[in-house]
């Protein structure tokens, strides 16, 4: 067998194993009762140990050299082998020791913070967190870093990425966002509208999100949607991707908003060619290119005014009664109130990166060791004070409320602000190139969008980076102005604010 076509059989093998992992991993999330947990962390981890060592081993080294001299190898071929090279050269750093050792803390840890959110007690999570951090740092200084060992898990989730780079985007972040928030906060009313408090059916918002998913071109033959404690997406195959969303009657806009934001992941995930099935290449580059399909989705589609005037007679129909007095207007406003809150995932446009700041100073003192895990409650109060102006009540709405760090996934949240900025470039680069872009999200046609970044962006796949992506669909470079632009423009609009 030639050997591009032997690597290729081992790396869909190894895809499978990892396939097979995440199977159980939405299990666990989704219907997996609680006394599962230690064995489940037991099953994943000999998966992922399997899957680890078919790729790592040393003669995929020779393969892939061998691989990369046979002649006749298409573009894809190459972009393909590409991939492989950089995902061995980090892969093969890792002692299969610490990724079984990984995998079974990181599924004793979930179970443990289910536990610890639910009773609201951090005591419950601690020794947990302490073991993730340690594991962490292991890894780290397995994979190597320049200047600090935060790169090296940064690095797993947006590659080429920086701590040097991204504290000056932050500190510019935080500074004009904060800026724009208290502007809003001298000229707006405290108090949320008074037509949304009321119940809710949560029947009935499932029913919607699943209409919203339909139009928005989510495929249910190749994928579905199930309720879990925090929103997620993952994906088997290119044809079983699968989208969990949270109920609540106190709510109106959380489960739409967390359906909408996983159906822009999922239409990623189902977007890839088919061609590319199994393969690296029918993966997202980055997290923060995956997440700008999620945030966009979510926030400049589904809380923009035509989207709600298209659907305001569907919500009628299913709420009798209860929206007979909002306009398409009032449902625009409150889908854009801008409130300091203290929950990441309900948080406006406005506050969001100042909650992917606080965590992003968090994560890069506890993994250089400058915060131990014992003071993350008072740390994480301190910074929810001094970017929020709140005050936590409780460790459950405080740094229990994400998942994140029960699945050791340190450097993954910085990825939510990127997503931002890159969303808002590719925003302005569809409004020039789709004439009536805003007429049509008004009639529910979200096709030519979808097409659009079908062709800009999903069917990419790996055969660029994320910083290519970007210069390619847009002509500019990664950065912050079109997202700042876009995020100020609209907020002096529905605010009458001046700059």
């Amino acid at each position: 067998m030639p050997p591009f076509e032997e690597l290729h059989t081992r790396m869909l093998d190894v895809g499978n194993l990892h396939a097979a992992a995440a199977v159980l991993e939405w299990d666990q999330e989704v219907y997996m009762p609680s006394a599962g947990g230690p064995a489940r962390g037991r099953q994943l981890a000999t998966l992922n140990a399997q899957a680890h060592a078919l790729f790592a081993a040393p003669e995929v080294a020779d393969l892939l050299g061998h691989a990369q001299e046979q002649a006749g190898l298409t573009p894809d071929q190459a972009a393909l082998l590409e991939e492989i090279a950089y995902d061995y050269a980090r892969a093969s750093r890792i002692p299969g020791s610490l990724i079984r050792r990984f995998s079974k803390a990181r599924s004793a840890a979930y179970q443990a913070w289910l536990e610890a959110r639910g009773r609201s007690d951090f005591a419950l999570f601690l020794p947990h967190l302490k073991a993730l951090i340690e594991l962490c740092r292991e890894k780290a200084e397995c994979l190597g870093y320049e200047d600090t060992p935060y790169d090296a898990l940064l690095e797993d989730y947006e590659r080429g990425m920086t701590t040097a780079r991204l504290k000056p985007v932050f500190e510019l972040l935080a500074r004009r966002q904060s800026d724009l928030v208290a502007r809003i906060g001298r000229v707006s009313g405290k108090e949320a509208a008074p037509w949304l408090r009321q119940r809710w059916d949560t029947a009935r918002q499932w029913e919607f999100t699943e209409f919203v998913l339909r139009d928005m071109g989510f495929d249910f033959k190749a994928g579905r949607q199930d309720r879990s404690a925090h929103p997620f997406t993952t994906n088997f195959s290119i044809h079983d991707v699968r989208i969990t969303t949270r109920l609540s009657e106190d709510d109106f806009f959380s489960a739409l908003f967390s359906s909408v934001h996983e159906g822009g992941h999922a239409l990623y995930e189902q977007g890839f060619r088919e061609e590319d099935e199994g393969t690296l290449l029918a993966s997202a580059p980055s997290l923060g290119i995956h997440e700008s399909q999620s945030r966009l989705w979510e926030n400049v589609i589904g809380r923009s005014l035509p989207f709600w005037r298209h659907y305001l007679p569907a919500l009628r129909a299913l709420y009798p009664g209860q929206l007979d007095r909002v306009d398409a207007e009032d449902l625009f406003k409150a889908a854009n109130r801008v409130s300091p809150s203290l929950i990441r995932v309900e948080a406006d446009e406005c506050t969001y990166n100042l909650h992917i700041i606080l965590r992003f100073e968090l994560e890069v003192a506890l993994i250089e060791g400058k915060l131990e895990a014992e003071d993350v409650p008072s740390a994480w109060n301190e910074k929810i004070k001094h970017y929020l102006g709140l005050e936590v009540p409780n460790d459950a709405m405080g740094c229990l409320q994400d998942i994140h760090w029960s699945h050791g996934s340190f450097g993954y949240f910085p990825t939510y602000a990127l997503g931002n900025l890159y969303a808002a470039q590719l925003l302005a680069t569809m409004q020039r190139d789709i004439p009536g872009l805003w007429e049509e999200i008004g009639r529910g046609a979200f096709g030519a969008c979808l097409d659009w970044l079908r062709e800009k962006v999903h069917r990419i796949g790996r055969r660029k980076t994320a910083v290519e992506i970007i210069r390619e669909a847009t002509g500019a470079d990664t950065g912050p102005d079109a997202f700042l632009d876009y995020l100020e423009s609209k907020y002096a609009s529905l605010y009458n604010l001046h700059f």
